[in-house]
């Protein structure tokens, strides 16, 4: 009996590392990148051809293998399909996975191209410098498809420990060095709690398998006498070993009072590797975020705390984000605590999420993912393209304090229009995609606060500290557009490419705030949503939604297009 179960496992082998792989594929290309890069310098090539041009192609293969799993889907299938766990559970292969693997390949070619232009690696640096962005890459898309506890702390590592080279990456800048440091011992006690509470949540549960998790919690905290009880040793146990992994997430979204590393790191950093940084990182953090929060329901009880403690910290993170960028006299330090309030509104969704859930309405969770999905992929633009005119204007007058962009609207006009449109957007301005990404993002948390009064005081806190960013991001085209250049200032004349660049990122948020495309990325981002709630195509939720807001009854099959007002 047991000789013949080996030998059905071992003949069944083949077919399903063969799958395994097949769906791994984009993944395994950017290792192979890697390798082509090192042997490159090995072997002297990249004395011949740049390794920008490796990376770049790596990554383009990537993104199309990837691409044309979802494209082979069939026409309306976007980004939905059926969950696959690969690696013995230890990745998933879901809608949330695709999202993320396109969203982060996206992102990785637009940085290899600001790094090219920019010039920010030369040829003698320059494998070192691709080998780490794309080694973090591929730790990002493991955070995006990580399905258990081993394998999240693995991909956080993974994506963690390039970065910190590449934020020391002028390694003759003191500051570089120094933010590095601050990076490297934030990070290491960071982790090591969350490695911590990794094995307390293992050890009490037995598994360390994501999808098994919700079931075991159940189990283990099921109410005794109509009331959960804290009084056993395992409850308060696990309790604690959840709050060490959600810090180790809060680090990685630089989330107060874990947000120490982040200003000093993007100061020190090129601004290159802060956009990079600000985006990407954000990304699979809010990825692996939801995959934990949503096998968080089976605390019952305790979820809506959990949920009311996560809007806390929201809610700090964005209102100190927002009062001290106000303070910040570079403009990389400035973005650093802008980042820091964004990731606090993005964290409001998935608190609302939690209070969805553990309230029984999967319609409404998968709204608020909707809400952060579509607002990081307008994000990617609006951040990226400030930092990429930030790096650019860099190389023109060796600054990067705000008080030396004086000006600068008579030497670069359309490059400050450029960075104007991308902080305005920031803000969440009318008709600029940041105004559209808030409101898919606040609307189903609105919503929630007919399930919990606490959802509407995080409406209202996000709403105010959008009036708080106002002040802060117009100190930069003031000074643009209304200051006088300095005599004796360095002069600012970036190059036609360089100029159509920033014009390819600014684009997207114009179209992303009042064209078709605000429909065709809910709609995908929406798919995707339902497919990681598991929401039935009937469910409509209609208990908490009015029907101004939804439709009686919501379709299997999404229209081709969506209107842009929601909800």
């Amino acid at each position: 009996m047991l000789l013949a179960t080996i030998n059905d496992l071992i003949s069944s082998l083949p077919t399903e590392v063969g799958n395994d792989v097949g769906l791994f594929l984009p993944e395994l290309v950017l290792c192979g990148t890697i390798v082509a890069l090192l042997l490159g310098r090995l072997l002297g090539i990249d004395r011949k051809m740049s390794s920008h041009w490796i990376a770049m192609a790596g990554t383009l293969i990537a993104f199309g293998i990837a691409f044309g799993v979802v494209y082979s889907r069939g026409a309306g299938a976007y980004l939905t399909g059926e969950e696959a766990q690969i690696f013995s559970g230890l990745l998933v292969n879901d809608g949330l996975t695709v999202f993320f693997r396109l969203f982060l390949l996206v992102f990785l070619v637009l940085v290899i191209a600001l790094t090219v232009l920019s010039g920010i690696s030369d040829r003698e640096d320059g494998p070192d410098f691709y080998t780490l962005l794309v080694g973090a890459t591929i730790g990002m898309m493991l955070m995006a498809s990580a399905n258990h506890l081993l394998m999240l702390f693995m991909a956080v590592e993974m994506a963690s420990v390039p970065s910190y080279v590449m934020v020391g990456f002028f390694k003759g800048k003191r500051l570089s060095s120094e933010a590095a440091l601050k990076y490297v011992v934030y990070g290491a006690g960071a982790a090591g709690v969350m490695l911590y509470g990794i094995s307390l949540v293992a050890g009490m549960l037995g598994t360390g398998d994501l999808s098994l998790v919700a079931s075991r919690l159940g189990e283990l905290l099921s109410p005794q006498g109509g009331s959960m009880s804290l009084a056993t040793a395992e409850v308060r146990t696990i309790i604690l070993g959840v709050m060490m992994i959600l810090v180790g997430l809060a680090f990685k979204l630089s989330l107060v009072p874990f947000h120490f590393w982040c200003p000093d790191a993007f100061e020190g950093a090129p601004a290159e590797v802060g956009g990079f940084l600000s985006v990407a990182s954000k990304a699979a953090a809010f990825a692996l975020l939801i995959r934990v929060v949503h096998q968080l329901t089976g605390f019952g009880q305790l979820a809506v705390p959990l949920a009311i403690g996560l809007g806390v910290i929201a809610v700090i993170s964005s209102t100190f984000g927002n009062l001290a960028a106000y303070f910040q006299t570079n403009i990389k330090r400035m973005l650093a605590y802008s980042t820091i309030a964004h990731a606090g509104y993005m964290l409001t969704g998935v608190a609302a999420m939690l209070v969805a859930l553990a309230n029984d309405k999967p319609l409404l969770a998968a709204d608020c993912i909707e809400g952060v999905l579509f607002y990081l992929a307008v994000y990617l633009f609006m951040n990226l393209g400030a930092f990429a005119v930030v790096a650019l204007i860099r190389n023109q007058v060796y600054s990067e304090e705000i008080e030396d962009y004086r000006g600068l609207k008579g030497q670069c006009p359309w490059l400050c229009v450029m960075l104007a449109i991308c902080l305005f957007s920031l803000v969440g301005l009318p008709p600029l995609g940041g105004f559209v990404a808030k409101f898919f993002v606040l609307a189903p948390v609105w919503e929630a606060a007919s399930l919990h009064w606490s959802m509407g005081v995080l409406v209202g806190f996000a709403l105010l500290n959008t009036v708080f960013s106002l002040f802060y991001y117009l100190r930069v085209p003031m000074a643009m557009f209304i200051q006088e250049r300095p005599e004796g200032a360095r002069e600012a004349r970036p190059e036609a490419t360089e100029r159509a660049f920033v014009a390819l990122l600014t684009v997207p948020i114009l179209l992303l705030g009042m064209s078709p495309l605000i429909g065709k990325l809910s709609q995908a981002a929406e798919q995707v949503a339902r497919d990681t709630i598991e929401v039935p195509d009937d469910d409509t939720d209609t208990a908490n939604v009015s029907p101004v807001n939804k439709p009686a009854t919501k379709p299997a099959t999404k229209p081709a297009t969506k209107p842009a007002t929601k909800h």
